[in-house]
Order: C-alpha cells, then structure tokens, then sequence
C-alpha cells in the first residue's frame, strides 16, 4: 500500500501513522446534522480506507455522544488491531445523566472513567494515543498529567497528546513533564487550514522545537475549501455549513456562510487554489490538503467522509504528487495573516537572526 499512502513518524515518536487520518466525527447521528453515517455506512468507509493504506483513526468519546467509538469498536474487533493506531480525546461530558456534576473536565476522577467507557465502546485492551480534547481552567494541568501518565503505566494507552491549546500551555504541558519525569507528549491536533492559521503564532513554533507532531483538523473549513462553494449561490444542501448557516448554529468546522461570503480573502484564496489545482490535474480540496501535509511540522491530515467518494478524493493527496516551492510560497502569500503586536515587534527584530537548523 505505499504506493497509496506515506506513511510519517508521529512527532518525535517511534510510531508510524498514515500522512492521512480518518476522523470520525460523521460516524453516528449527532444532533441533526446532515451527512451522519449509520453503521454499515461507517464500516464502508473504514474497510475502504485500510484498503487505501490508512491506519491511523481519530475519534472522540463526545462524537455522537459514544455512538462514533461504537461503531469503530464493532469494526475494529473483526480487524488485525495493531495493524491500525486508534487515537480518542476526553474532557467533555457522555454522561445522560447531567447530574453527574464529576463527569467533565480533567480530573484524575473523569479521565479514569472515560478511559474504561471509551475502551469499552472501542472493544479494545488499549488506545494508542490519547488526547485532551480541550484544555480545562478548573483542575490543576498537574493532576491531568499525573493521571494520564498512570493509563501510560497501566497499558492502558501507549501515547499522549493534546487538542485545542494556546502556546502556553502547551509549552507548560512539556515543561511540567520534564520536571515531573512523566512521559513525553507527542502530538497536538487542531485546526489548521488555508484559511485558519492562528496556530502558526506560537503553538508551531512549540512543536518544531519540542518535537511534537501537528494533526490539523478541518482542513477543508467545513467544505468551505472544496471549490465547490459559490460565492453568489447559497451553500449547496445537505451541507455542514448550509446547516449551520440556516440554523445559526455556527462553529469552527461549519462557518456562517453569509460572513464567508464577505470575506475577499476566502475567496482571493481559492482562486489561487483552483490555479494550482487545474496545474497538477487535482481537486481543489487535494490542494488544501497537500498544502497542509508539506509542512514541516504537520504529522497527518485529518480528514472526514460522508461518502466513499469524498473519501477517495481526499487520500489522493497523500502521495504520489508535490506542490512546487513556488505554487507553495503563492498560497502561503495570499492566505497570511496580518501580524500584530507583539508577533509583529517580534518576527520584525529577528528577521535576520532565525536559525536554519535549531541545533547549529
């Protein structure tokens, strides 16, 4: 299969994972968004995605409220299971039963019983990368910490990483387990795309230099990078964002596509993406995806399918195929974020004074 797939370290790790992850938040219903995959629909979508070369899995206790690790769990136990790394994420609240005051968050209470839950609906002895899905402000980072370095002790999970953190306190995250003597932190996942590249302030900087592997989310904004939206049309049906857009219920992956349309960025850069689309025989959503796998902090790419066909579209960028250094330095230009104090005193003074290689 490697002629269908790259396959890259897991930051500083010794595990290999696909350059392209199958995120799974489209596996099971979830509160009336359009395009949710039953079981058989999501067993397609895996059994084709292992014959592509895949083996890297992300899901999330949250997705679907269980219903996501479910139906990997059913699919999963008919599998060769160290064949695939399956990564889930815990912060929020599965329980049904609100009153369940202790069921949030990143206490050493919560985490040990979302890992047992989680393992449960995965029908799995073991996870082999475990996420924080959010950072959390109530519980002290170093009980969070000491807890999941015991699931790492017990076996229970083989690695550790985090989700949606500022710069600080992901570099608080690796300090703290130096001095505590805890197992190294090996990815960070967020969201990451040509037209979200808040993180490249500081948290890819933190990365780079601590050996942390990025797994961008949401690298097509919610189908936004496609190509297939119009700027003078509504978003088409059954989409994320027409949903979100008509329902008002707006978040990072579905944008508001009434603001979208106001922003000549957006646009300015998907019209450089369809040039260099059209250049290398591609899709559009392939080059946002490309674009996103040639940087060099950038483990794997987390995409999500409704449909085979999605699914195939987007492990075409994979491998096989480079977007050149000056198509890459177009797509950079025109999707730059404006700098502001104090990244922009900063970069300005050490603009001569950046090292090529950390180590020299």
């Amino acid at each position: 299969m490697a002629d269908k797939t790259e396959y890259r370290f897991l930051g500083g790790s010794g595990l290999k994972v696909s350059n392209i992850c199958l995120g799974t938040m489209t596996f099971g219903e979830m509160g009336g968004w359009p395009g949710q995959c039953d079981e058989a629909a999501s067993h397609a979508i895996l059994d084709r995605y292992a014959e592509l070369g895949g083996n890297f899995l992300d899901t999330a206790d949250i997705y679907a409220m269980g219903k996501s690790e479910e139906y990997i769990g059913s699919w999963l136990e008919k599998q060769q299971r160290e064949k695939f790394i399956v990564a889930s994420k815990v912060r929020f609240n599965t329980s049904r039963w609100t009153q369940d005051i202790n069921r949030w968050g990143l206490s050493r209470h919560h985490i040990m019983h979302s890992i047992d839950d989680s393992l449960r609906r995965l029908r799995t002895d073991y996870l082999d990368l475990y996420q924080i899905h959010l950072w959390d402000e109530a519980v002290p980072i170093e009980e969070t910490l000491s807890a999941l370095n015991d699931l790492v002790r017990a076996g229970k999970v083989r690695y550790l990483g985090a989700s949606n953190v500022k710069g600080w306190q992901l570099q608080k995250i690796v300090d703290l387990s130096k001095y505590m003597g805890l197992n190294k932190w090996i990815s960070f996942q967020a969201e990451y795309s040509l037209v979200c590249r808040g993180i490249e302030w500081e948290l890819t900087d933190v990365c780079r230099r601590e050996g942390i592997g990025i797994i961008p989310w949401s690298p097509l904004k919610g189908g936004l990078l496609t190509g297939k939206f119009k700027r003078e049309a509504a978003a088409p049906e059954g989409s994320r964002i027409a949903h979100s857009t008509k329902t008002g219920h707006t978040f990072e992956a579905a944008p508001d596509f009434e603001k979208a349309k106001k922003d000549d960025k957006t646009w300015n850069v998907l019209d450089v993406m369809k040039k260099v689309a059209e250049a290398h025989g591609k899709t559009v959503a392939q080059v946002a995806i490309r674009w996103l796998l040639q940087k060099d902090v950038v483990s794997s790419v987390i995409i999500g399918a409704k449909t085979l066909q999605q699914l195939e579209d987007n492990m075409g960028a994979s491998t096989g195929w480079e977007i050149t250094e000056e198509q890459m330095a177009e797509l950079d230009t025109v999707s730059q974020m404006d700098a502001f104090y104090p990244y922009n005193m900063i970069n300005f003074a050490n603009n001569d004074r950046v090292r090529k290689n950390m180590c020299q």
